[in-house]
């Protein structure tokens, strides 16, 4: 159970131990969002937020408690849609995403008042535990942290990298040929989030306790690039 303040990286360096995993370059560690905002103390008491007018108009329609969406509000940029029971946002770092990611599953608190947000800043993150664990064990790291997404078109969520460090988390494929040498015109593979909704399949989603996984084999020679790339500019979103 990770607890504000904890040290992330140590916590893993020590698991990586526990578990006789020896590091190699390029092996990479995808990481729980939950787990870095636990130890980054993202957490919000309830009990502590007055709801705006805004957030208790807008909890009526969508028939929630108005403190998580005063809270809900406060991480966001903009409504994108709403309805009963549903609420769709524009997360500030761009995620557009149900509740602003805003969770109150695996916090621990005993009253179930509390909810975690996001990391503050997702890339940051992964490039502060890049840098912890590759002087740890004399490596070179791929980081990446993950969380459960929903999406439009499709039911049921996936894994979706928020913040990846020396991966390269948006490849460009345009100009390379494909079998009969034509080149490829607008492709991009999204490949932090392949990597994340792999990991996904071992993390679980309800009472699993796995926040960590190792991947080993993937090799990439394409640049490090970061996670905030995967997010489509709004001027550029046709849907919005």
């Amino acid at each position: 159970m990770v607890k504000p303040g904890d040290d992330l990286g140590g916590l893993i360096a020590a698991a990586l131990r526990r578990t006789q995993i020896v590091p190699q370059n390029a092996d990479i560690l995808v990481v729980a969002q939950k787990v870095v905002s636990k130890a980054e103390g993202r957490i919000v008491d309830l009990n502590q937020v007055v709801p705006s007018a805004r957030a208790v108009a807008l909890a009526k329609e969508v028939n929630k408690d108005a403190r998580l969406v005063e809270v809900i509000l406060s991480e966001s940029s903009e409504v994108v849609r709403h309805r009963r029971d549903v609420l769709i946002v524009a997360h500030r770092l761009g995620f557009v995403m149900a509740n602003a990611g805003v969770d109150q599953s695996n916090v621990g608190s005993e009253d179930g008042e509390q909810v975690l947000l996001l990391p503050r800043d997702p890339d940051a993150s992964a490039t502060a535990l890049k840098a912890q664990l590759d002087r740890e064990f004399v490596v070179n790291f791929g980081i990446l942290i993950n969380d459960s997404f929903g999406r439009a078109w499709r039911n049921g969520v996936v894994g979706v990298a928020l913040g990846a460090a020396g991966i390269p988390a948006l490849r460009n494929l345009v100009g390379m040929p494909d079998l009969f040498g034509r080149q490829m015109r607008v492709t991009e593979v999204a490949l932090a989030d392949e990597m994340a909704s792999a990991a996904s399949l071992l993390m679980g989603q309800a009472a699993e306790g796995q926040p960590v996984v190792h991947l080993r084999g993937l090799f990439c020679d394409a640049p490090a690039v970061p996670a905030s790339a995967l997010v489509r500019a709004k001027e550029m979103d046709l849907f919005r």
